[in-house]
């Protein structure tokens, strides 16, 4: 098994090839937003098609841990390119129904995760070439929010971030700092080799990117929940912490276009898309 990572500057994210020299999926694809001028571009997944491409790899699924609220999905342009079926857990809906309704995007809007090809739930598989996708539940950052098992390796979302960064927010709507907190132990009780790749890296104190850790290493230095943290520690420090930050610099944009599978809203009787801004809406933390 190869893991080839990708980093995309401008919103802190890593996508991830993985494949057996001859079938891949792709992981987490960022479709770059501009939102001064509003200008999309598939600039990240360029990048990651050109790897694709050197190494002649089929595409037959790309993959989202969770509908992002920090950048748009690159899942259409891999679609388009490749024919790879997307791909998210099977509770999107959920995310789908709260969102339809601050977006007042109507009762035709689907709510059971259409537009996703595939949905897969807790335990189930997914096979490509001589590899397989092992679904796990990992809920807390959102409902929906799953992390994918492939090998010795958890691609995690947004449930850790690397040790000296610490844990997903748990702010938005359905999301739970103990609910979380349940999701950690579950990858803590993992082998403390099992590889574990990050969602994003925010790279404090300015050091270089980094992707990979491991559930040993997380257990002893992350620095917001070690192998000794109690729940009502952990809750109380991350309700806390939550309740300070800002919503993401992206999520208006970016939620609506990812509840739809990353594909832009339909256009107007004059051949464009929009996006809406529900004004007053949101609250610091997207509740």
């Amino acid at each position: 098994m190869e893991i080839q990572p990708f980093f995309d500057e401008q919103t802190s994210t890593l996508t991830y090839v993985v494949h057996d020299g001859r079938f891949a999926v792709v992981i987490d694809p960022v479709r770059n937003y501009d939102p001064k001028s509003a200008r999309t571009s598939w600039r990240s997944a360029e990048e990651v098609a050109a790897h694709l491409d050197r190494e002649g790899l089929s595409v037959p699924y790309v993959i989202d841990t969770h509908a992002h609220a920090d950048h748009m999905t690159g899942l259409p342009f891999f679609k388009a390119r490749y024919g790879a079926r997307s791909v998210t857990g099977s509770r999107v809906g959920e995310i789908q129904r709260v969102f339809r309704d601050i977006f007042d995007l109507g009762d035709a809007f689907p709510v059971d995760g259409r537009p996703f090809d595939v949905l897969i739930d807790e335990g189930m598989r997914l096979r490509f070439g001589s590899l397989e996708v092992e679904a796990l539940h990992t809920p807390g950052h959102t409902p929906a929010h799953m992390s994918w098992k492939i090998g010795d390796a958890v691609f995690l979302g947004d449930t850790l971030f690397m040790p000296d960064y610490g844990t997903a927010r748990c702010d938005f709507p359905g999301g739970s700092a103990s609910t979380l907190y349940d999701s950690i132990q579950r990858l803590y009780a993992m082998p403390e080799a099992t590889r574990l790749f990050v969602c994003h890296d925010y790279r404090p104190g300015g050091r270089p990117v980094e992707h990979q850790t491991s559930v040993g290493e997380q257990k002893r230095k992350n620095v917001q929940i070690d192998a000794h943290t109690t729940r009502e520690q952990y809750v109380a420090f991350r309700e806390k912490k939550d309740a300070e930050l800002e919503a993401p610099a992206l999520i208006l944009p970016s939620i609506q276009v990812n509840i739809r599978a990353g594909e832009l809203p339909e256009p107007a009787a004059n051949g464009t898309a929009y996006l809406k801004i529900p004004l007053d809406k949101l609250g610091g933390c997207g509740r």
